[in-house]
């Protein structure tokens, strides 16, 4: 005996997999984005840390000199 399917399983199959295939894309888009967040995050955070470690001895520089 055949197992056969009607146009209605084929049809719900076929969305099934459409709406898995882009739940999966759409996964794999997210985890790119978050992790380029991320990265530009730490980016941004070290140069701040730069720029105030700048200042810093700009600062005591000047004092040093004024002494």
């Amino acid at each position: 005996m055949k197992d056969h399917l009607s146009s209605s399983e084929i049809r719900k199959d076929a969305v099934q997999s459409a709406v898995e295939a882009a739940a999966t894309t759409v996964g794999q888009v997210t985890s790119i984005v978050t992790h380029a967040v991320k990265d530009v995050a730490g980016a941004v955070g070290g140069f701040a840390t730069e720029v105030f470690e700048i200042r810093d001895s700009a600062r005591r520089a000047r004092e040093q000199n004024q002494s």
